[in-house]
């Protein structure tokens, strides 16, 4: 990749309009630190993974094999990051935080979608599931990683919860900074921002519109991780079923709020997600805590309501929201999460919630059970083309 480049002079054709690249000299990231910019054949990941403007890493696991691939959108690509003085993110061996990536087509169709990275992954964890498709659509695409990644992220910050704190103050740091972009490349603003993720990213769109509706048009989340004070949270479901898992009692993981039918995945998630996940987020919300992940008891950690109150949704949306999840979600059980947070943002008309029958946490799981398990990815993508 290079440095940032002058612009071409010549006059550009974007679906449909005519604008002259004299207004567009210079193309600088508001607030970036440093930035790379490239013209680019195809800005999908069919072409992004040879160019090497992409990493697979982010994304892996996150699609199914069926979902089709889409491809030949030319355009610029802006490689960054904001500054920052954490170094989780290893993407491109800047060893860096705060990195971004804002995507711009050539035939632009006057949108932007902006997003956060799912799980604690990078800021191309998207690039299959939510990037590739809508630039294909014409929208201009920007990414962050949140400002802190990787299963140790709970190191960056000082204060219980600074780690995830900072996921909503990148999300809209880069929301500002990818509107004026767009505003300066192709001289006029977007008509249209949507908000868009998956887990800790739907997670983020949430918290978005409750908190900066200014800055979004609409938002579209799939299985957005549900902080609350009182519950239901990560810590309040994710230690009854270690425990119902490792004492071989199904009802306890059903009384956790896990759906019944999807016990055929709880082997996987037991193994790879549920102490995991329980282990690194009371080690951002609660550090003192130092039992077994199996016998942590929320009504007992003051602390951890404490940090959580920093990060806590409320419902309280100010702009458009579809929310989809899938039933047999095996990490974020619906009734546990979307269920819940349906009801919070009832009474402002603002939500819409899709419950899909058989769809579980990540659409990888697909191709290893693809009689029993339907992909999510597909939903989200409709929904941001087209609102519920």
């Amino acid at each position: 990749m290079r440095r940032l480049l002058a612009l071409s002079s010549a006059v550009l054709l974007l679906a449909g309009v005519t604008v002259p690249a004299s207004a567009h000299r210079q193309l600088h990231v508001p607030g970036a630190e440093y930035q790379e910019l490239a013209h680019l054949d195809d800005l999908t990941t069919a072409g992004t993974v040879a160019s090497g403007h992409t990493n697979p890493a982010d994304y892996v696991g996150l699609t199914h094999s069926g979902l089709p691939q889409q491809s030949g959108v030319p355009g610029v690509q802006i490689d960054g990051y904001f500054p920052d003085t954490s170094h989780t993110n290893t993407n491109h061996g800047w060893n860096h935080d705060a990195q971004f990536v804002i995507r711009l087509p050539q035939r632009w169709n006057g949108g932007l979608v902006v997003s956060g990275s799912p799980g604690v992954r990078a800021q191309y964890a998207n690039d299959k599931s939510i990037s590739d498709y809508v630039l294909s659509l014409g929208y201009a695409y920007a990414a962050t990683d949140k400002g802190n990644t990787g299963a140790a992220f709970s190191t960056d910050g000082i204060r219980p919860g600074d780690a995830i704190v900072e996921w909503n103050v990148r999300t809209t740091q880069l929301a500002r900074a990818a509107r004026a972009t767009v505003a300066q490349h192709y001289g006029r603003p977007a008509r249209e921002v949507i908000a868009a993720g998956i887990s800790n990213g739907g997670y983020l769109v949430r918290w978005q519109l409750e908190n900066h509706p200014e800055l979004y048009t609409r938002g579209v989340d799939l299985e957005g991780t549900l902080w609350t004070v009182d519950g239901p949270n990560l810590f309040t479901y994710l230690p009854q079923a270690i425990t119902g898992y490792e004492q071989h009692d199904t009802a306890k993981i059903v009384a956790a709020g896990f759906n019944p039918k999807s016990d055929f995945l709880w082997d996987y998630h037991y193994t790879v997600y549920w102490k995991l996940t329980q282990r690194i987020y009371a080690a951002e919300l609660d550090p003192t805590y130092t039992g077994a992940e199996a016998d942590y008891d929320y009504t007992q950690r003051p602390e951890a309501r404490k940090a959580i109150a920093r990060i806590a949704l409320t419902g309280n949306i100010r702009r458009p929201l579809t929310t989809i999840h899938g039933t047999y979600d095996s990490l974020l059980p619906i009734s546990q999460d979307s269920d819940v947070y349906a009801e919070l943002a009832k009474h402002t008309g603002l939500h819409t919630y899709q419950r899909v029958e058989a769809g579980n946490h990540v659409d990888g799981l697909v191709d290893t059970y693809p009689d029993q398990l339907v992909p999510l990815v597909p939903y989200l993508q409709r929904a941001i083309r087209t609102p519920l």
